[in-house]
């Protein structure tokens, strides 16, 4: 059996190896690193993929995130409702800018956030909704728009771990994660489901004045040379992660039609234990792309499985230990435990397995095994 990691890259270089290296070759004796034609064409295919008008490649994930906030002229007060159980860097960027995070409650389910716990937080500060599409299952996006359209708030999407998804609306009309808001940002770290050799990001809107905005606050402010019109940051994707991009994203469906198998075969395994749940998925198999295989571990006993799994030597993660509202760097008055039922709950139980295009039957037999052994101990 390989040795099982839970995202094995190198597995999947080999698939890309030769084009990937091309590129490198090239990009090195044109010495256009910075906004050259590899970043110029990935953006194009980036946004014939997504069907959207525009893409702002970036630096990374958070500043995609924050240079959306930013483009979209929050204010320091203004409030921001986001999910309570996610990464850090949603909400980073929110008390970075000077707004003010409100972090509310997520669905049991899905693990998104909930839209019951949206409307409850709104007040006539708030002037934005982050949803995250979290571990690839794309959020309520019908129900979060109608409370913005109603409320007059953006959408900022956090597609960071749902590239590639689809959502379907309620009018027929099928999207892809991260086309549905006023404004999109995803990151393309190593370990993403369209991930880079480095640090990467991207922002994608359909809106032509936002995005003029935007492409110059990602240049120091500058729509023209040595012009700085706004205030801006430095925020570009260089010319060596586009090239592994423009190799990968090709793939992706593919690759996450190869996560869905992986799933499934894990949803098989451990469908007759009852104190095991699999992750739950809203409608068609398009839905979710599992960034993260995430269990829930009913019994009180996850700790002591994740314990159990790194004496065997089998990979996991715990996404997220803790609470946002419960951050030292987050923590506020306002917040209420009778609040936050779910995340409170989730933090105690769950559990990522490995997770990657190059995961087989043979690992995941293993895996499954002994956390099944485990349980019946």
């Amino acid at each position: 059996m390989k040795k099982i990691q839970m995202v094995d890259l190198k597995g999947q270089y080999e698939g890309i190896k030769d084009q990937v290296n091309t590129s490198f070759q090239e990009v090195i004796e044109n010495a256009a690193f910075i906004n050259g034609p590899e970043v110029q064409q990935f953006q194009k295919d980036l946004e014939d993929y997504l069907q959207v008008k525009n893409v702002i490649p970036c630096a990374n994930g958070t500043d995609a995130l924050q240079i959306a906030m930013m483009g979209l002229g929050l204010k320091p007060g203004d409030e921001v409702i986001t999910a309570d159980f996610t990464f850090a860097a949603t909400v980073e960027v929110i008390a970075l800018l000077q707004l003010t995070p409100v972090l509310v409650d997520v669905e049991p389910d899905t693990f998104n956030i909930d839209p019951k716990a949206i409307k409850k937080a709104i007040t006539p500060k708030t002037k934005a909704i982050v949803p995250v599409h979290l571990f690839g299952q794309v959020a309520n996006m019908d129900a979060i728009m109608e409370i913005a359209e109603e409320h007059n708030l953006y959408v900022i999407e956090d597609n960071a771990q749902a590239i590639g998804g689809n959502y379907h609306a309620k009018s027929g009309k099928t999207y892809k994660t991260g086309a549905v808001g006023h404004i999109g940002a995803t990151s393309f770290f190593p370990s993403k489901n369209l991930g880079c050799y480095g640090d990467g990001g991207a922002i994608f809107t359909n809106d032509d004045k936002l995005a003029h905005t935007i492409r110059g606050i990602v240049n120091h402010g500058m729509y023209e040379r040595y012009h700085h019109d706004v205030v801006g940051v430095n925020s570009r994707l260089d010319s060596l992660q586009a090239a592994v991009l423009r190799a990968k994203l090709p793939k992706l469906d593919l690759y996450n039609e190869a996560r869905k198998k992986a799933a499934n075969l894990y949803n098989d395994a451990f469908k007759d234990e009852a104190h095991i749940e699999t992750p739950y998925r809203v409608g068609d198999c398009d839905t979710h792309v599992y960034h993260q295989y995430t269990l829930k571990i009913k019994n009180g006993k996850r700790d002591a499985l994740a314990k159990y799994l790194q004496e065997k030597g089998i990979p996991f993660g715990i996404y997220y230990p803790i609470p946002l509202h419960k951050q030292k760097a987050y923590e506020d008055a306002r917040y209420n435990e009778a609040d936050f039922p779910v995340t409170n709950q989730l933090v105690q139980e769950v559990l990522s397995l490995p997770m990657h295009t190059e995961l087989d039957k043979e690992q995941i037999d293993y895996i499954s095994k002994t956390i099944i052994d485990f349980m019946k101990s």
